[in-house]
């Protein structure tokens, strides 16, 4: 049988990943924004929401198991919930071309995402 502690340091090794593959995403996804406002990339844009979304879903998910059965922190999973939440939150209004929110909540997702990231390697 697997010790709770093993299942725990597992548990954060899969959140460690899937942090800075979510973190990158969204890095990505400005990137893509600077280009779409010089009028290019708007299917890698559009494309990399997605990406963005099944990240964050992903991260939440291994931010809950850090927390519940390997007996982690429990806010990284409020965050997590967070930023995925915010992320669609960010797609409707960018979808709806309402760039006043859009761009900050980007800004927000980004830092909530460094954040997590931090975090996780700094453990």
């Amino acid at each position: 049988m697997v010790s709770q502690v093993a299942k725990g340091g597992a548990y954060m090794t899969a959140f460690k990943v899937v942090v800075v593959l979510n973190t990158l995403s969204v890095l990505v996804q400005a990137v893509t924004a600077g280009q779409l406002m010089s009028g290019g990339a708007a299917g890698a844009h559009g494309m990399g929401s997605f990406v963005v979304h099944g990240l964050g879903l992903l991260q939440l998910i291994a931010a809950v198991l850090v927390w519940r059965p390997g007996r982690g922190a429990g806010w990284p999973a409020l965050v997590s919930l967070l930023v995925l939440l915010l992320g669609f939150v960010q797609s409707a209004m960018g979808g709806s071309g309402v760039m006043a929110v859009h761009v900050p909540l980007g800004m927000t997702i980004f830092g909530l995402s460094v954040w997590l990231l931090v975090w996780a390697w700094r453990r």
